[in-house]
């Protein structure tokens, strides 16, 4: 049986997951952090601009809606410190990251000494998720038919691996090699998706721009020839890039292996997004299109392309035809609009490689295509250089798009 495009989710019009936090929204995070008030009235807080933000992003025409990633600060949660076998170790060693991975580098050149990381130390088991009350708390404002649209962003699971260089991911005398690591990471993502689903989840995006390209996973890192220079020159590296990449492929196949059929997943890939709009890599998909569109078992990518930073639409002909594309050509990091009817184009444009490549009409890899912003605008708490009127036009634009592209379609 040929598989099918999965839809609604994913929709014509769609955001990434984080949006800005209202500055009493942050001060109260603050004022608990000091410890000033107690965790109750951050959690009212929290509850509060929450149910306002889902109104907004209902308003403004966009069905899978996220709690903005009010509770988090950073995009990627707690996830990995929610494990047994993780701990948070703060004053860490620089010699600990691969240096030329590009937001370590971005921190090393400023600069800045490496602040607290999360570091596998043990067995890693699953013991509790750390995601499902952001959904729960998110469907309680929405009518029970539209939890189903309703998205929760995930960190990669490759997030820590790539961060670190050969040796330091794990203690060697826990773990024999990185299989065996990684089998045990994919054990975790199964069963943080398997609590996801039954409290009624059904769209989950991962995010990770670790992977100069491949926020789902390798991509963005391996996109950047900065990075993977450095990557061959490391003497501590045990294999190429190349062949890293792939393993990732087989740890993100692996945690998606018990995936119901009905829950949709999607990847996003980025370059970057943190605070004050500062990004971290350039490249194009070309390098990695073949093994990502075709080998990587999720229904979505969602893919920045809102600057030549992140290369042409010709990978996009590696895309099959069951498969779909989010396309990030408006940008979340500054105000200044785009011109719409140059991102109708745009859009067109990238249908066209769609189809060259599957031998198909526009109008049928139009099916497959959607629009957004091209990241989140609060990846860190503290936001992107954009104000809050700034994103709600952004996110009015994209909705503009796709209403004239894909009329009467959410």
């Amino acid at each position: 049986m040929t598989p099918q495009v999965h839809l609604r989710p994913p929709f014509r019009a769609e955001h990434l997951g984080s949006l800005l936090r209202p500055e009493k929204l942050l001060a109260t995070k603050t004022a608990f952090e000091n410890g000033e008030i107690p965790e109750s009235q951050l959690t009212t807080e929290e509850d509060k601009e929450i149910q306002a933000i889902a109104e907004t992003q209902l308003k403004l025409g966009y069905p899978a809606i996220s709690d903005g990633e009010y509770r988090r600060h950073m995009f990627w949660g707690n996830f990995f410190p929610g494990l047994d076998g993780f701990e948070e170790i703060r004053d860490v060693d620089a010699g600990a990251f691969r240096s030329y991975a590009p937001d370590v580098a971005a921190f090393l050149e400023a600069g800045h000494k490496p602040g607290a990381s999360v570091f596998c130390i043990g067995k890693i088991k699953h013991v509790g998720s750390t995601y499902v009350d952001q959904l729960t708390y998110l469907a309680s404002l929405v009518p029970a038919d539209d939890v189903k649209n309703l998205k929760i962003t995930l960190t990669a699971p490759n997030w820590y691996h790539l961060r670190y260089r050969e040796g330091a991911a794990y203690p060697a005398d826990v773990y024999s090699s990185d299989e065996e690591y990684f089998g045990d990471i994919a054990k975790a993502y199964q069963a943080e998706l398997q609590i996801l689903y039954e409290a009624g989840c059904r769209n989950v995006q991962y995010d990770d721009p670790n992977l100069a390209c491949i926020a789902l996973f390798l991509a963005l890192y391996f996109c950047s020839e900065k990075f993977l220079t450095g990557f061959k020159d490391d003497p501590l590296n045990k294999y190429s890039a190349d062949v890293l990449f792939a393993k990732y492929i087989k740890l993100y196949n692996d945690c998606l292996a018990q995936v119901p059929a009905d829950m949709h997943v999607g990847v996003h890939l980025c370059r970057g997004n943190f605070v004050g709009s500062r990004h971290f890599s350039e490249g194009g998909y070309d390098r990695i299109a073949t093994k990502l569109f075709q080998e990587l078992n999720v229904h979505t990518y969602y893919l920045e392309y809102d600057t030549p930073r992140a290369g042409g639409f010709e990978p996009l002909k590696h895309l099959p035809p069951h498969k779909n594309v989010i396309l990030g050509v408006v940008t979340s990091k500054f105000a200044q609009l785009e011109d719409k009817e140059e991102m109708k184009k745009r859009v067109v444009d990238a249908a066209e490689f769609i189809a060259e490549g599957n031998g198909i009409s526009i109008e049928a890899a139009l099916n497959q295509v959607g629009v957004s912003p091209q990241c989140g605008f609060a990846s860190h708490r503290e936001g992107n250089a954009i104000d809050w009127d700034g994103m709600i036009n952004k996110l009015k634009l994209v909705r503009d798009i796709a209403n004239e592209l894909w009329p009467n379609q959410p």
